[in-house]
């Protein structure tokens, strides 16, 4: 995971959801969120999916959300039903080749962001990653963000929580 001071703001966009609506991942600022792009067809995908569903029900309260970004090339007619097979219950828009172009090129699937709640990517993993790792990165980003939140109120340093960094 990058350090605080070497994070670049991740790109904004706005894609189509499923039920037509536009999503910008700025309407997601404030919140940890973990940007997925994957294919209904991409065998890790699978994997990481349930994993993802299960960050998004625990910590959703917590102020995190998982993305899905789809980069099928047969759109909504090969997600769609993928979405409602597997109970996802996370948002899931539509991707394509710019969207992934803003992000670096999204060169294998699955490519997943982890962005803090400024609006900064704070780790890419390309392929799949261990459910733990990914875990470990949320928290630590939703502690540290919990962190960074309460020093910009005016309690005296000293009454802060020792960092555990």
């Amino acid at each position: 995971m990058k350090a605080e001071k070497d994070r670049k703001p991740a790109a904004d966009f706005a894609l189509k959801d499923a039920n037509g609506r536009t999503v910008r991942l700025s309407d997601y600022r404030g919140k940890v969120v973990l940007l997925n792009f994957w294919a209904t067809w991409c065998g890790p995908c699978k994997i990481e999916i349930p994993w993802f569903m299960q960050f998004e029900q625990e910590l959703k309260d917590r102020g995190f959300a998982v993305l899905g970004v789809a980069m099928d090339d047969e759109g909504w007619d090969a997600v769609k039903p993928y979405i409602e097979q597997h109970k996802i219950n996370y948002r899931i828009v539509l991707g394509n080749d710019s969207v992934a172009d803003t992000y670096g090129g999204v060169d294998a699937l699955p490519t997943t962001f982890l962005i803090d709640r400024d609006g900064r990517i704070a780790a890419k993993h390309q392929g799949l990653v261990s459910r733990s790792e990914y875990q470990n990165e949320i928290l630590h980003l939703l502690d540290s963000s919990k962190r960074t939140a309460s020093s910009r109120s005016h309690v005296p340093a000293l009454l802060l929580p020792a960092r555990a960094d």
